[in-house]
Formats: C-alpha cells, sequence, structure tokens
C-alpha cells in the first residue's frame, strides 16, 4: 500500500513539474509572439510615412523648384529606407541598427523637406501641404508609439527570458529600437 501511495505521489510530481515547465514555456513563446507583433507595427508606421512622401514632396516640387537637392535627398533616402527589410525571428543589434540608420536619414531629410515651408509662403497657405504635414506629423508620433511599445515588449521578453529557469530554454534575447545620431540631430536648413 505504501509503495502505491509513494508511486501516486511521484507521479503527481512529475506530473506538475511538466504542467507548470508546458506553461512556464508557453508564456515565453506568448512573450515572443507580442514582441513580433510589436515589431510588424514599427514596420507598419514606417510604411506609412513612405507611402505619404511621395505626395508630399509632389506638393512642395510645385512650389519650391529651386530646393531641388533637398527634395532629391527625401526621394533617394526613402528609397533606402523602404529597400532594408529586418525579420523579427532575427531581430539583431546590427541588423537593427542598420535599419534604424536608414530610417534616421529619412527622418533627417523630411526635416528638412518641412523646414522649406518657411521660405514659400504659398506653399504654407496650400491645403495639400497642410494636410499631408499634419499626417506626417501623426505618422511621426505613431512610430514614436510603436517603436516604445517594441521596446515594452522587448524589456518584457528579454526580463523573462533571463531568470531562472526561463533561461534554461534556449531563448535569444531581441535586440531593443534606439535613437540614431541622425535622428538625434535637429534638421540645419540654409538658403544662402
Amino acid at each position: 500500500m505504501k509503495k502505491h501511495i509513494t508511486l501516486i505521489s511521484v507521479a503527481l510530481v512529475i506530473l506538475l513539474v511538466v504542467i507548470w515547465g508546458i506553461k512556464a514555456y508557453n508564456s515565453v513563446v506568448q512573450l515572443e509572439e507580442n514582441t513580433t507583433a510589436q515589431w510588424a507595427q514599427v514596420e507598419n508606421q514606417y510604411k506609412r510615412r513612405a507611402d505619404l512622401i511621395p505626395n508630399l514632396v509632389n506638393t512642395v516640387k510645385g512650389y519650391a523648384k529651386h530646393e531641388k537637392s533637398t527634395l532629391e535627398s527625401v526621394i533617394s533616402a526613402r528609397a533606402k529606407s523602404t529597400q532594408i527589410t529586418v525579420d523579427p525571428q532575427n531581430l539583431t543589434p546590427e541588423k537593427l541598427k542598420e535599419y534604424q540608420a536608414a530610417q534616421g536619414e529619412l527622418s533627417a531629410a523630411l526635416g528638412k523637406l518641412l523646414a522649406i515651408q518657411e521660405n514659400y509662403p504659398d506653399l504654407k497657405a496650400n491645403q495639400n501641404f497642410q494636410d499631408l504635414q499634419a499626417q506626417l506629423e501623426g505618422t511621426e508620433n505613431r512610430i514614436a508609439v510603436a517603436r516604445m511599445d517594441f521596446n515594452n515588449a522587448c524589456k518584457n521578453y528579454n526580463t523573462k527570458i533571463r531568470q531562472i529557469p526561463y533561461n534554461f530554454m534556449g531563448f535569444e534575447t531581441k535586440a531593443y529600437f534606439e535613437t540614431t545620431e541622425a535622428e538625434e540631430q535637429t534638421p540645419n536648413v540654409n538658403f544662402d
């Protein structure tokens, strides 16, 4: 009888450990999937911005024919930023930095483009330009929120997988989205 109770006790302990292990593993998988979903939102907002840029450039072209180099730099930066993609399952710091650098160049070029309005009062009053500028500003805010949400998802995931016993499950940490030097600098527009 004692053997039978001991066997049942051991089987229950093993069953509880297996159930706990499955739940622990699944909780890490949920955090990893949340990180992937948040990255998709970051890419979604950058795509939205890239889609708006041709409209903004065409609106400005009509008014600012003398600003060809600025318009060309925006177009070039947009093309570069849309060519770089990052696999959410392989978010290495190097790949993320490359992606961020391209997006930072685009942000700097957009800043110069939006500053052109100071020299073109008619452009400032143009409803199309105002609408596009408002959409770009809204998009930049959405990008900031999406990046913050992504970093929070990475923090939750990375924290969990670094804790015992989760650190023995073989999951890799995710890289954070960091501000690039180009994004930290205020665009300098000089019309001399």
